[in-house]
């Protein structure tokens, strides 16, 4: 295995070449969307270059546009290990895909049927099911969570799965304060009872390797701009579940879930981002790695790939973690023990009492520091918190690309905000 080398990933986002005022642009919005590699976006001009046509033709643009789509699918099946290609649908969003299928798969319940969303989602995958309940006459029940660490209340879970419980939908992890749920264990305790699953991967997939055989989900959903791609929503369905469920399509569509023309140029840009993941893996993964047994190529790489970015992002984490507790009126939301830095992702949800979220984000930003705030469609949870009067929290997201230096610079302008002085650090 070779050392992981950051300066050399980084060399493959233009974008980390940015300058805002002299200083170095310095990114911890990765939650909200990551940079891309130069690949990516070579990958979306050249398909414009050589593809640009509608699929189904008879002539060779169309023929190399298929051909790109085609290994596209098969890319995302990689990433996510899923058994075919034929599993994965791809769409506008997470949000479109989900409100989509929702109208599929609620088809299949009766009145009285239930659905269990949590407290510690996003909304798009809660509104959703939501709508489709109340069009069809079912009942939604919310898990609740743990308020002192910010983790899913699995006793809340298995009071209230029911023999009329037909779906559980939840979060891989949380955007808003990076809890990873026992995903497997969530999956298992929901079939029992027969119920379907649907897990928003969309916070994880750029943090570590996912494998839906494993998990044994029905449904798992994520958005390639979060792991290094163009704006764009991928699903996985289990092929037996997406079988059975009624279609909502016009009548000549070629897929059954893939409705109208899709962005074929994004799609080319989602099989760049897995390809350049496949590169990490090839690069930096171990050589002998048994949780990768039986996989192969590409599939190999990119899971190689998201393990070896998952143990330097939370080395990183872990200087960050450090630092915040050294800073006084900083106070850090969800799992906060360093020694289970193991159940979250490294994402930072901070509230300052020296100033809101958004003056910080503010302040961040004029130092060429990019941070969100506010509640990022984690509205349940923020209200939960009761942060939600207040401007919910300031997010700090770290991904493979952000250094040691970053992390410093950093902590030297939360520490100069939290002291209610200036924001006068340097690069």
């Amino acid at each position: 295995m070779t050392a992981f080398d950051v300066a050399a990933l980084r060399r493959e986002f233009p974008a980390l070449e940015l300058r805002h005022d002299g200083q170095p642009m310095a990114f911890f919005d990765g939650p909200g969307g990551t940079q891309v590699p130069q690949r990516v976006i070579d990958a979306v001009v050249d398909y414009y270059r050589t593809s640009n046509a509608n699929d189904g033709g008879a002539f060779a643009t169309s023929q190399r546009s298929v051909a790109i789509v085609d290994d596209a699918h098969l890319a995302i099946a990689d990433l996510l290990n899923a058994r075919s290609a034929a599993e994965i649908k791809f769409g506008a969003n997470m949000t479109s895909l989900t409100f989509h299928v929702s109208r599929s798969i609620g088809a299949t319940f009766e009145p009285g049927d239930e659905i269990l969303v949590t407290t510690l989602d996003h909304e798009a995958n809660v509104s959703p099911w939501r709508a489709m309940a109340a069009d069809r006459g079912l009942t939604v029940r919310t898990v609740d969570i743990r308020e002192a660490d910010g983790t899913l209340d699995l006793d809340d879970l298995r009071a209230k799965l029911t023999p009329r419980t037909r779906l559980v939908a939840f979060g891989y992890a949380s955007n808003a304060i990076g809890t990873i749920n026992p995903v497997a264990e969530i999956v298992r305790l929901a079939h029992e009872v027969e119920a379907l699953t649907y897990i928003d991967a969309v916070h994880y997939a750029p943090h570590g390797p996912i494998d839906v055989q494993a998990l044994g989900t029905d449904f798992l959903i994520c958005s390639v701009y979060k792991f290094f791609g163009p704006h764009l929503g991928a699903l996985y369905g289990r092929a037996e579940v997406l079988e059975r469920l009624p279609a909502y399509k016009v009548r000549p569509a070629h897929d059954r879930f893939e409705t109208g023309t899709q962005s074929f140029e994004s799609i080319a840009g989602a099989r760049a981002a897995v390809e350049y993941i496949a590169s990490v893996g090839a690069r930096f993964g171990l050589e002998e790695d048994h949780e990768l047994a039986g996989m192969t190529g590409r599939r190999r790489d990119a899971h190689a790939g998201m393990r070896a970015i998952r143990t330097y992002e939370m080395q990183l984490f872990e200087r960050l973690l450090a630092g915040l507790r050294e800073i006084d009126g900083v106070r850090l939301w969800g799992i906060a023990d360093p020694a289970r830095l193991a159940e979250r992702t490294p994402t930072a949800a901070i509230t300052l009492a020296a100033c809101s979220p958004r003056v910080a984000a503010e302040k961040l930003g004029r130092q060429g520091i990019t941070a969100w705030d506010g509640d990022f469609y984690a509205q349940g949870l923020i209200e939960r918190f009761g942060l939600a009067a207040t401007g919910g929290v300031l997010r700090i997201g770290l991904t493979h690309y952000n250094t040691q230096d970053e992390i410093a610079r950093l902590l030297e302008s939360l520490a100069a905000i939290a002291a209610g002085d200036g924001v006068t650090a340097t690069a």
